[in-house]
C-alpha cells in the first residue's frame, strides 16, 4: 500500500512545515488572547464581588467616623459627598432602568402575541431579542424590528410586510405609554438622549448604550442641585 506524503521534495517539505508552524502559532495566539481576556474578566469580577460584599457588611466610606479626633474633618466630608453622589447615581439608574424595563416589557408582550400568532422561525429567540434590545432606548426597538422583519422575509414577502405594519402599529400605540413613562421619570428630550447614546456607544460599546441615559439623568439631577448666583446687573435691576 502506497503512503501519500504532504511533500514531494525539500521545498514542499519546508512549505508544509512552515504552514503547520503558522497554524500552531495562530492557535496559540488565540488561546493566549482568550486566556488573557478570561483572566481579566475573572479578576475584575472577583474585585467587584469583594467590593460589593464589603459595602454590604460594613456600609459607608467612613465606618469609623465616630472615632476620629477631629469630627468635622476633610476626609469625612469628602466621604459624605461621594456617598451622596453614589446614592444619586443609584437613584438615576433605578429611575431610568425601571422606566426602560417597563417599556421593554410592554413592547415584548405585544410583539410576542404577533410572533406566536404568525409562527415565524425562531420565535422564542426573537422574543428574547426584543426584550434585550428594548433595554436600549430608541435604537433598541429599531434593531429588534429590523431583525424580526428580516426573519419574516425569509419565509415570505407577505409575512414580512405584515410584520412591518404590525410593528409600526405597535409603536404608534406605545407612544402614548412611553411619553407618560418617560415624561414622568426621565424628562430628557429625545435629541439629547440620542447624543448621549452615540457618545456612550463610542466610549464603551453596548454597555455605553445602556448606561448613557443613566449618566445623562444623573448629570441633570446633579446640576439641578447647584444654585448659580445671579449676575450683578440682574441683582441691581431687581432692587430697582
Amino acid at each position: 500500500r502506497q503512503i501519500e506524503l504532504p511533500f514531494n521534495d525539500f521545498e514542499s517539505l519546508r512549505q508544509a512545515a512552515t504552514d503547520a508552524l503558522g497554524q500552531e502559532a495562530h492557535y496559540l495566539r488565540n488561546l493566549a488572547n482568550f486566556a488573557k481576556t478570561t483572566t481579566a474578566l475573572l479578576f475584575f469580577s472577583v474585585i467587584g464581588i469583594i467590593a460589593a460584599g464589603s459595602l454590604f457588611f460594613k456600609t459607608g466610606l467612613d465606618p469609623h467616623r465616630g472615632t476620629h479626633r477631629v469630627k468635622n474633618n476633610l476626609y469625612s466630608i469628602c466621604c459624605d459627598e461621594v456617598s451622596r453622589r453614589f446614592r444619586d447615581f443609584y437613584r438615576s439608574f433605578a429611575t431610568v432602568m425601571g422606566a426602560q424595563i417597563t417599556i421593554s416589557l410592554i413592547n415584548t408582550v405585544l410583539t410576542a402575541i404577533f410572533l406566536l400568532a404568525m409562527r415565524p422561525p425562531h420565535a422564542p429567540l426573537l422574543i428574547a431579542v426584543t426584550f434585550l434590545c428594548g433595554l436600549v432606548p430608541i435604537v433598541g426597538n429599531l434593531v429588534s424590528n429590523t431583525v424580526i422583519v428580516f426573519v419574516a422575509l425569509t419565509v415570505s414577502l407577505k409575512l414580512a410586510i405584515s410584520a412591518l405594519l404590525f410593528l409600526v402599529l405597535i409603536h404608534k400605540l406605545e407612544y402614548f405609554l412611553n411619553s407618560k413613562i418617560i415624561g414622568d421619570r426621565i424628562r430628557n428630550p429625545i435629541w439629547l438622549t440620542l447624543v448621549a447614546l452615540i457618545i456612550g456607544e463610542r466610549l464603551m460599546g453596548i454597555p455605553g448604550l445602556i448606561l448613557a441615559p443613566v449618566v445623562l439623568n444623573y448629570l441633570r439631577v446633579e446640576m439641578l442641585t447647584v444654585e448659580v448666583p445671579a449676575a450683578p446687573e440682574n441683582v441691581e435691576a431687581f432692587k430697582r
